[in-house]
């Protein structure tokens, strides 16, 4: 291998043409012109760089890059070409006890491809850069035969008049979704286009999610990404994708338009075709770390750009990386090039790929300075005061892999987060182990976590279940996680399900049985969509998927994943049951209100905006929130009027809801406070929608049910421990 230093170029003659021309170090990756490609790569601490260019025999030739400017190699090689198969070699420094690893023998991925083709050879050591019998000394074995490559790539999408959708926040209903798990046994979709981005994007699939009253896709992760090592052993995959590798490129894997740049103009009309139905696209990022690992992992592109940069050091022993992850490195979001490199990739998706938001994944651990985690930080404060990023939706996991990396409730404005409170008071309600004091808190927007910072109830992205854990279906249908089929011996997964399988482990046919899982599946799911905040399901939830047992199936790439579209048990009744709630939450503001509920009322000799009541009929007292044995509990959410004005400060009028939520196992006489109004949803198969109800009558609530009566104006409310009556 040749190995010079930029300083040893020279004219070999007069009037010569260097093979390389200066280019620009402004813009990171390969920019493509008719004329010739510049390359720019971040690379400080390397003495030398190549673009290494492949024909489609797997020929290379290497071009040395020989301009230096701003830590960043830069050149212009003429005549290249769209399409055209890269990689990148550096040199420098090899002394891994102060995280320096250059070693020109690796090929490296530019991290700024734009896409990338192949898959990394899962058996092969030769991307670890050191020797496997001294890892002090440097491996010299070529790794070009086991690497994927990038993409010189120009894309021409005619995006029309597409624009960000901007949906309110208020307004939005997330749903969590894998590209290809929720096509890929799709019968009315085309079989070449199952678990790609266009089968995805097909009208077979924004139709549905318009019925079932979905107004923002998150999509778990896009970004290019590696299966880890110890999971290719055992001859399986990363299905979930959290162990991304480039974060500029659409994973090649659910692309059906070839993997040479098709991807990219298949995901922009995917993009296209979301917002053409009125969804958002939400993409779940994982910045926090990347599919190299540990300081023992391989190099595949950052470790052998700029290893002591990009990766948090421990400050103890050697070299030691500091893991809050779990994933054997954390990104050092405060280093210079790491942080723009983020910065970078989230304005592209954002811009080019017209992408309306992004969920932070361990957002905490890009959260720190040093070790600490630090709401002023750097990586906070730039995207708050981005021009672009400032106006898309930003959500954070707010927590990491560490004990101190739980922040639930302190990210700042303009974040929303994962309220994993909510997700665990609502299972708890529903299967007898919380009382209803915690439940109104979760219910009512969770202002105890962020009405101190000026954020509104939305702030809170409320949800029951993820990717990560159990499906509706199986909390409902089993105590214990099944995770043998992962290979780790059901070691792996939270032994924490807060289920319940009321009597049966798994599947049953008793049919007593199978009907209360369904009531109770779907009084999760209707309590998640009337609650304040902003609610967010997770693909399949509603038709009844089960991943058997399995809490952690990111290693699934089957089955026990791909939603299941056969229509013989698809759960039809508690489909009909989310889609309601969700139109209920669309059509009526008073269920969707801006700002946090105060319990006082909205006009004077008015109602409450807020009041919750005792299955008796009179509103609750100190007292009965401590009655360890009081499971149903009414929340009263008054429209008129509603406390926030119109648009142009406007007086705004909707229905009164009052919501019954019983979740005590043997049936309950409430009595209504109301002077009259209909039943406008009901779990309780002995309550149809459309039941009249009027002051003064008592209802038998079944056991276990949510049941929602919409209220006409200008009722009356009693209350029933003193002399006044609340307008209602």
């Amino acid at each position: 291998m040749v190995r010079m230093s930029p300083e040893s170029w020279s004219w070999s003659s007069r009037d010569q043409v260097a093979p390389v021309w200066p280019g620009f170090h402004q813009q990171l990756g390969a920019t493509w012109s008719q004329e010739a490609t510049n390359f720019a790569v971040w690379a400080p601490q390397a003495t030398a760089l190549w673009i290494c260019l492949f024909d489609e025999q797997g020929t290379e030739t290497r071009y040395q890059l020989t301009e230096h400017t701003l830590g960043v190699w830069h050149g212009a090689i003429p005549g290249v070409p769209v399409g055209q198969l890269y990689g990148v070699r550096a040199d420098g420094p090899w002394e891994p006890d102060r995280g320096l690893r250059f070693n020109p023998a690796k090929l490296l991925l530019d991290p700024y491809a734009r896409a990338i083709t192949g898959e990394v050879d899962p058996q092969t050591t030769s991307t670890l850069p050191y020797d496997l019998d001294d890892p002090a000394v440097r491996d010299e074995t070529d790794s070009a035969a086991a690497m994927p490559r990038c993409v010189v790539t120009h894309s021409t999408f005619d995006w029309g008049d597409d624009r960000h959708l901007r949906t309110r926040w208020r307004d939005t209903v997330i749903y969590e979704m894998h590209v290809k798990g929720f096509t890929k046994l799709h019968n009315e979709i085309p079989e070449e286009l199952r678990g790609s981005y266009a089968g995805l994007g097909s009208a077979t699939v924004t139709n549905y999610l318009q019925d079932l009253g979905v107004t923002a896709v998150e999509l778990l992760p896009i970004h290019q990404f590696f299966s880890e090592p110890s999971v290719s052993s055992r001859g399986q995959v990363n299905y979930w994708g959290y162990n991304s590798i480039g974060f500029f490129a659409p994973h090649a894997a659910y692309s059906s338009s070839g993997t040479t740049g098709g991807q990219i103009d298949e995901f922009k009309q995917m993009v296209k075709n979301f917002h053409a139905a009125g969804i958002e696209v939400i993409l779940d990022v994982v910045y926090n770390h990347t599919a190299e690992g540990g300081n023992t992992g391989p190099s595949y592109s950052f470790r052998g750009l700029d290893d002591l940069g990009y990766y948090k050091r421990s400050g103890t022993v050697g070299d030691s990386y500091w893991d809050v992850t779990g994933c054997g490195n954390t990104v050092d979001s405060t280093d210079l090039g790491a942080l723009r490199m983020i910065l970078d990739s989230l304005r592209y998706w954002a811009g080019e790929m017209h992408v309306d938001g992004f969920r932070f994944d361990l957002a905490s651990a890009l959260a720190r300075t040093g070790h600490s985690v630090d709401m002023r930080s750097a990586f906070l404060t730039t995207i708050s005061q981005d021009p672009v990023l400032r106006h898309v939706k930003l959500i954070a996991e707010p927590w990491d892999a560490s004990m101190d990396g739980y922040r639930v409730g302190s990210f700042p404005p303009p974040w929303t987060e994962w309220n994993d409170r909510f997700r665990d008071t609502v299972r708890d309600f529903w299967r007898g182990q919380a009382g209803i004091r915690d439940l109104a808190s979760r219910l009512a927007g969770s202002s105890d976590l962020y009405a101190d910072d000026g954020r509104s109830p939305y702030a809170s992205v409320n949800f029951v279940t993820a990717h990560d854990g159990f499906t509706v279906r199986d909390i409902v249908s089993y105590n214990d996680k099944h995770n043998l089929a992962n290979g780790e011996e059901n070691r792996d997964g939270t032994d924490n399900n807060r289920s319940y399988n009321y009597g049966v482990e798994g599947d049953t046919d008793d049919p007593a049985i199978h009907d209360l899982r369904r009531r109770q599946a779907a009084n999760l799911m209707v309590t998640l969509c009337l609650a304040s905040g902003s609610p967010m399901l997770v693909a399949g939830d509603e038709r009844g998927r089960t991943q058997r047992g399995n809490n952690n199936a990111y290693v699934q790439d089957n089955e026990i994943s791909w939603v299941d579209w056969r229509p013989d048990d698809a759960w039809l009744d508690v489909f009909e049951q989310v889609a309601g709630a969700l139109r209920l939450r669309r059509d009526h503001p008073a269920l969707r209100q801006r700002h946090h509920f105060i319990g006082a009322p909205t006009i004077e000799g008015g109602a409450k905006d807020l009041a919750w009541m005792h299955p008796t009929g009179r509103e609750m007292t100190d007292p009965d929130w401590y009655d360890a044995g009081l499971r149903t509990v009414g929340m009263f959410l008054s429209g008129d009027p509603l406390r926030s004005p119109g648009p142009r400060g406007e007086q705004q009028h909707d229905a009164s809801f009052l919501i019954w939520l019983q979740a005590h196992p043997d049936p309950v006489e409430v009595t209504m406070p109301v002077n009259h109004g209909e039943v406008a949803l009901s779990t309780d198969p002995g309550i149809a929608v459309g039941t009249p109800v009027a002051s003064g009558q008592t209802l038998q609530l079944g056991g276990r049910c949510v049941v929602a009566a919409q209220l006409r104006y200008h009722t009356q409310l009693r209350d029933n421990t003193s002399d006044h009556h609340l307008v209602v």
